[in-house]
């Protein structure tokens, strides 16, 4: 089992899932040094590699029965409106290591989707949209991310059509939980979020600035809802790009008033219209993953959003005391 960037979030978690599933050659891969990911495991083979270039991914690959393409230039909505080009140039990891996998004779390929390949003219409104697979076109996608990802869906397709390659592709929808970025410019709304209630109520501010005017809408999807949403698709026979997200879209403001409740304090809020917001409303309509699985993402983004705080909390703790972050690390062969 080969997981490319498994020194991040999904990654991390991901590679977790298949130690305590009991799989014994697992292969994980971040351009990060392995110091730096969130999760590291002794008993997995953890290189560190940058997989834009070919030669690194022929490496990932060899052996490879099935591949879990993750890696990519990403963040959160700031880093995404200001790193367009960045974020585009992770063609070249996914199209290395679809040449890879056919050359390695990989068996299944997954491929990691956004539903930032979303038409924006379906997006506008602030009701939340519940965005159906067929709404990726005619293509008007998020303006560099979102056009990487929709190409590499495409490259997906044909390399199944064409050379006869395993590929399956999940477009994820706002994926959030712990063992993950916080802070730095990558971190997602979540997390974001929480690290700013945090810091107001330990700073004694009580304030907390909101990109954008709070009204705008998501879905959040819980990381262990995720990771079994990626294991369901690789073994279907879904052939085209699903959703894989939450149906329980919120605005913002709501997103703020949980996290609020969670931490016991009121704060002022400040709105920054300049700030990077993305589109005014999404969410995942999973009429086709239920039709498929007859299973959805089901975990609620209060609990998600409790566990994903006390997480974020001790990390604020730590980094304050001058300590280094915990790292979920294991040196005994299927304990995680």
């Amino acid at each position: 089992m080969l997981v490319t960037g498994a020194g991040g979030f999904i990654g991390g978690h991901l590679v977790a899932e298949f130690r305590r599933l009991g799989y014994q050659r697992i292969r994980a891969v971040d351009v990060k040094p392995v110091e730096e990911w969130y999760q590291r495991f002794e008993d997995v083979e953890n290189l560190s590699l940058d997989l834009n270039l070919r030669e690194n991914c022929e490496t990932a690959a060899t052996g490879a029965d099935e591949i879990y393409s993750l890696a990519a230039n990403m963040g959160g909505m700031g880093f995404i409106e200001h790193n367009k080009a960045l974020c585009m140039l992770s063609v070249l990891i996914n199209t290395h290591m679809l040449q890879a996998a056919l050359a390695h004779g990989c068996k299944k390929f997954f491929y990691s989707s956004s539903a930032c390949v979303y038409n924006a003219d379906k997006q506008t409104t602030f009701e939340a949209p519940s965005l159906k697979e067929e709404d990726a076109y005619p293509a008007q996608a998020e303006d560099g991310y979102g056009w990487e990802k929709l190409f590499s869906e495409r490259m997906c397709r044909h390399f199944r059509e064409d050379f006869g390659l395993y590929t399956r592709v999940a477009r994820f929808h706002n994926v959030y939980g712990p063992w993950g970025t916080w802070f730095g410019g990558r971190e997602k709304a979540p997390a974001a979020i929480c690290r700013k209630v945090i810091e107001a109520k330990l700073g004694g501010t009580y304030e907390i600035e909101i990109w954008g005017s709070g009204v705008q809408t998501r879905s959040f999807m819980w990381a262990d809802d995720c990771i079994k949403g990626v294991q369901l698709i690789m073994d279907s026979e879904i052939l085209e790009p699903i959703n894989l997200g939450s149906t329980e879209a919120v605005s913002i403001n709501q997103l703020v008033d949980i996290v609020e409740d969670i931490a016991g304090v009121k704060l002022k809020r400040s709105y920054n219209l300049a700030a990077p917001k993305g589109v005014n409303g999404r969410n995942s309509d999973n009429t086709l993953i239920k039709k498929y699985l007859n299973w959805e993402p089901d975990t609620s983004l209060r609990v998600g959003l409790e566990k994903t705080y006390a997480w974020i909390y001790d990390q604020y703790l730590a980094r304050e005391k001058g300590l280094p972050g915990v790292v979920r690390e294991s040196f005994v062969a299927g304990k995680a």
